[in-house]
Order: C-alpha cells, then sequence, then structure tokens
C-alpha cells in the first residue's frame, strides 16, 4: 500500500510522520496488521468482481458492484475502469450513499447512482451488481422485458422489466431503474446497455444476475420459437 511521509523539525531535530491509509491501533501493532475502512466489504467486491469476468456476465473492466454497510453508512464500489483481476481491497473506493467520498485512492464507478439510489431508497438492498452479460444485453437492445415463463423470474419478481435508453453513468439512468423496479423487483433490464440485480447481500444480488442471464437465454430462445408459456 502506498503511505506518504512528512518532516517536522524542531530545536534542530527532524523528526518523521508516516501516514498510513488505514485505521491503526496498538493492537494492530502488536499483531503486525492494519484495519482497513470497510475491509470485509471490499474484500467481497473484490472476489465478487472476479467473479463475473470467471463466469462470463461482463467482459474487461465493464460493469460495476458494490456492498453496503448501514452500521456505518457507506458503500464499498469497484474502481473505475480498473481490470477485475488486478483490483486490490484498496481499490475498491468507500463512498457515503450521497456519493462523498470517504477513503480510495481511485475513481469510482461512473455509475455509482445505480448504487446509492437503491441504498437510500431500499432498506431490504445491501448490495448491488451490474452486468453486461449477453442476453440479457441482446433483450435490452430488443427493449424486451422478460415475461414469467420460467420459475426462476421469481429472482426479479414477477417479470423483469426494461427501460428505455439513457447516457451510462447519468442520473437519469439509475433514476428510470429505481422507478422501473420499485419495491417488487431485484433486478431490471437496462436499455441498449445491461442489467441490474440487487440483494440484500452480495451473494444473492451477483446468484440473481446469473439466473437472469439464464432467463434472458431461455427467454430469447422461446420468443424465437414462436413465444412462450406465461406462468
Amino acid at each position: 500500500f502506498i503511505v506518504s511521509a512528512s518532516f517536522s523539525a524542531v530545536n534542530g531535530k527532524v523528526d518523521l510522520f508516516l501516514h498510513f491509509p488505514y485505521a491503526y491501533s496498538i493492537s494492530d501493532e502488536r499483531k503486525g496488521s492494519f484495519t482497513m475502512l470497510l475491509q470485509e466489504q471490499r474484500e467481497l467486491v473484490v472476489e465478487y468482481g472476479r467473479r463475473l469476468v470467471s463466469s462470463g456476465l461482463t467482459e474487461g473492466t465493464f460493469g460495476n458492484l458494490s456492498v453496503f454497510d448501514r452500521t456505518q453508512n457507506l458503500m464499498a464500489i469497484s474502481p473505475s475502469g480498473m481490470a477485475y483481476f488486478r483490483t486490490n481491497p484498496e481499490d475498491v473506493v468507500v463512498l457515503t450513499p450521497e456519493g462523498t467520498l470517504v477513503d480510495g485512492c481511485r475513481k469510482p464507478s461512473s455509475e455509482y447512482d445505480l448504487h446509492r439510489l437503491f441504498y437510500l431508497g431500499r432498506p431490504d438492498v445491501d448490495a448491488v451488481v451490474h452486468t453486461h452479460s449477453t442476453f440479457a444485453t441482446v433483450l435490452s437492445c430488443l427493449r424486451w422485458s422478460i415475461e414469467p415463463i420460467h420459475y426462476l423470474v421469481a429472482y426479479s419478481g414477477r417479470d423483469v422489466p426494461c427501460i428505455p435508453y439513457y447516457p451510462f453513468g447519468s442520473l437519469e439512468l439509475a433514476q428510470a431503474a429505481y422507478a422501473a423496479m420499485g419495491t417488487e423487483h431485484n433486478a431490471c433490464l437496462l436499455g441498449s446497455h445491461g442489467l441490474l440485480a440487487v440483494g440484500g447481500s452480495l451473494a444473492f444480488a451477483f446468484d440473481t444476475a446469473q439466473q437472469i442471464e439464464f432467463l434472458a437465454k431461455v427467454y430469447y430462445h422461446a420468443r424465437m420459437a414462436g413465444g412462450g408459456v406465461k406462468l
């Protein structure tokens, strides 16, 4: 990690001060370790970010994810434009749900509004995952909501709504997604963009993103075969 230093000269004596980007205590000194702000949440963002790539839910540096700690009222979100397998916990950025930077040397995901609006408005949501998975993105480009033709739609709700296109990273995109999902949905398709999934934990939000991508594939093929039967 990066350590900065400063010097102070008093009465001819030079003192060196080291500045650590972590909380530090005597007990940490005895253990030889440091405690990072939202360390557990940052580690989860790193872990599940790598899973996004390895599971085929996104490519390159695209997509983003976050975890919210309600006890501290802080969110840990993936950094902007950084490869997931090169991201370490200290690269994950800590923000307030109002968007104020609290800790981190990286730029946060440009789509942090997609995350913070849900943390502010839905007490049941403590994690957000945004992907560019193939079939969900195809449906979003067709502006097809996913109808209830398979029971896995329950991961989202009664269906998976699709919103119109809004520029990525815009507040308008976040507001439209939040309005479409309300309190009844855990997923939606972002027009000509990708998929958004939320949940009470990062594990659940990630699982939702995986299952909705599977469902998008099933729905696409069902439509190509003439349409599915609604439940």
